[in-house]
């Protein structure tokens, strides 16, 4: 199993390769349409049931006991712009392979399970073509409206639906009844790989909001217009940016982060003052006071860059997401699981978010990572090593195989008649 898993993992890395070992695979292009037909073709050549419902998600379905419900196992297969190779896909291949593992052993050992494994590549989690991120997921568990989702631009002007259309994947399946959710992740910090520690078993997701900035003033001459005359959405903006930047300042060290990811300009002409400027802020706190008083703080201060360039910001909150606590008795598998297979375990935060946030909203759910090298994320030298995939692909078929026979069983059938209502029905 483990040889075939590598061998999976880095051949999956080719698609849409870059020169510095990362992958550029942003959702809906062709790049991440190699990637799809790859799972595709997994799912066929191994006799499982393949769907694609209305906002792009994958499923290989695997029926162990006719008509139960699944515990789903999977991520995301879609990336950064020059991302890294390990982010999101680890985690679909992984839960490929041990649903494999354990669709042999359960041949092998002639046992009937509670619930039916499926993996899933779940749509555009990482929303760097497509805003918001985690989208698919989202729309799954009711908490994104799909024909919204589907309606989104980037910043080409293509929308969601088109994009999906164009590579063959915007389905018409039903989606399937869920029972539960386990992901494995590359940690994207340092925490595991100081303490060298082999898993986390992910406790809470950090508290997330960002805020949509638009910067108007008025387009001019650079040469021609005197400097007291020019109303630059440009200049207001950067110092947008570097407040964005400075407010963790106000904050004790670690407790928060802030960034501008994204900025588009117009008209984006060298010898024309900037009349519009489009950004995106991104705050995220162990606390959600402390992200409400940083944006607090930012409001007051854009409002004030604005009053002194003379120009007009609005500023609107989007993507505001809760602090999500994964279920204790996920935590507890997680860590008698590890520590059976002989290896470290520890709880542990994630600061960013991932598709198990939006599925621990209707069913219990798992979060697993492994150790990533100088906890680099989101470019191309993001890595970690295939002893460390191996580790982790070894705890998620345990767990995978606890889940399918009820391990969680009394927290799905809490959560599990919220999932019936939205997933019951065709999509």
């Amino acid at each position: 199993m483990h040889n075939e898993f590598l061998v999976d993992f880095h051949h999956v890395a080719e698609f849409g390769a870059t020169e510095k070992n990362g992958v550029d695979r942003q959702a809906a292009t062709p790049e991440d349409k190699l990637s799809r037909d790859w799972f595709a073709r997994f799912t066929r050549e191994h006799g499982w049931e393949l769907r694609v419902d209305t906002i792009g998600n994958m499923f290989a379905l695997i029926e162990l006991t006719p008509g139960a419900p699944y515990i789903l196992l999977g991520s995301h297969l879609d990336s950064q712009p020059l991302g890294g190779r390990f982010d999101g896909a680890y985690g679909v291949l992984a839960g490929l392979h041990a649903a494999k593992a354990i669709e042999s052993r359960l041949k092998a050992e002639s046992q009937q399970a509670v619930f039916n494994i499926g993996v899933v590549n779940w749509f555009n989690e990482e929303g760097g073509r497509f805003a918001p991120s985690i989208m698919g997921s989202s729309v799954f568990v009711g908490s994104m409206d799909e024909q919204q989702m589907l309606q989104t631009r980037d910043l080409a002007g293509v929308s969601v639906a088109e994009a999906l259309e164009s590579i063959g994947y915007l389905g018409h399946d039903q989606r399937p009844e869920v029972a539960g959710y386990a992901e494995i992740h590359i940690e994207q910090g340092r925490i595991l790989e100081r303490e060298s520690i082999s898993i986390g078993a992910v406790d809470f997701s950090w508290h997330t909001q960002k805020l949509d900035v638009e910067v108007l003033g008025e387009q001019s001459h650079t040469g021609a217009t005197a400097m007291a005359d020019r109303h630059d959405a440009l200049v207001a903006a950067s110092k947008v940016i570097l407040k964005v930047h400075d407010v963790v300042e106000h904050f004790a060290e670690g407790s928060i982060v802030s960034s501008v990811g994204q900025m588009t300009l117009e008209p984006n002409s060298p010898i024309v003052v900037a009349r519009r400027v489009h950004l995106v802020a991104d705050l995220r706190a162990e606390l959600k006071a402390d992200v409400l008083r940083a944006r607090q703080i930012l409001i007051g201060q854009i409002a004030e860059i604005a009053r002194e360039h003379d120009i007009r910001i609005n500023v609107n909150d989007f993507d505001v997401r809760e602090i999500q606590y994964y279920p204790e008795s996920g935590l507890e598998l997680a860590e008698k699981t590890t520590a059976n297979l002989g290896k470290s375990v520890r709880r542990i935060r994630t600061m960013a978010g991932h598709d198990s946030v939006a599925m621990n909203r209707i069913v219990p759910t798992v979060m697993l990572f492994i150790p990533s090298i100088d906890g680099v994320s989101h470019c191309e030298r993001e890595f970690s090593t295939d002893d460390d995939m191996i580790h982790g692909l070894e705890v998620l078929t345990e767990i995978g195989w606890e889940m399918i026979f009820g391990a969680l069983e009394e927290n799905a059938a809490l959560a599990g008649n919220e999932s019936n209502s939205i997933h019951g029905i065709p999509a």
